[in-house]
């Protein structure tokens, strides 16, 4: 009875151990791979953060670099700088 008992707490502990072990970004398989020398998780990329900007025509929000610039102002597409500025 006593070993059936321990053998309960050695699971509950390993259960433990293993869930802090995931909260911390370390999950068993991460673990092993640092232990045995492999390179660490490349680093992913960095996002890059865009000027949201309004058309002077039509007055949509586009990122900057979807847009045209034009005489006037900015706009959301060709159409839009062909037309110009709305008036």
């Amino acid at each position: 009875m006593r070993n059936i008992f321990l053998f309960i707490l050695v699971l509950i502990g390993i259960f433990y151990v293993r869930r802090a072990l995931r909260r911390t970004g370390r999950a068993d398989g991460q673990a092993a791979d640092e232990a045995r020398g492999a390179p660490a998780e490349a680093p992913r990329e960095q996002v890059v953060i865009e000027q949201m900007v309004a058309c002077v025509h039509c007055g949509l929000h586009v990122p900057e670099s979807e847009g045209l610039h034009g005489a006037g102002g900015f706009y959301c597409s060709e159409e839009h700088r062909r037309l110009g500025p709305r008036s």
